[in-house]
């Protein structure tokens, strides 16, 4: 099923070395969070550029998505903030995106739906 959000839900999606994600995912936990995605990727910024032999380095990325009430967003990514130091040159980024439809999440969505039995 595929429910509105009502502008309930945000995304903050937060985009740090590799190694971070796990301090990410838990300054999200501490700050009211109840989990989030992480994957991995390539890029380079303005502050990471390296070569090796003249051959410039992508660094690996992690990323983050946590989709969170919109009540703790500035919370969570406060504390997102602090947690990898992303107020610093070259830590990372992170930013929130409202998320207009949500599916999956029944957990998140308290007396709004009845999400039945887990499927096998």
């Amino acid at each position: 099923m595929i429910m509105d959000s009502h502008d309930e839900y945000d995304l903050i999606v937060t985009i740090v070395k590799r190694g971070f994600a796990e301090r990410v995912m838990k300054a999200s936990r501490e700050a009211g969070a109840e989990g989030g995605t992480v994957f991995f990727g390539r890029g380079a910024g303005i502050h990471e550029t390296q070569k090796i032999l003249g051959i410039p380095i992508e660094p690996e990325k992690e990323i983050v998505l946590t989709a969170i009430p919109r009540a703790i967003t500035d919370k969570v990514l406060s504390t997102i903030i602090e947690a990898v130091k992303l107020n610093q040159p070259g830590t990372g980024v992170a930013f929130v995106l409202e998320l207009k439809k949500v599916a999956g999440i029944c957990h998140l969505l308290k007396g709004v739906l009845d999400c039945g039995p887990p499927v096998p």
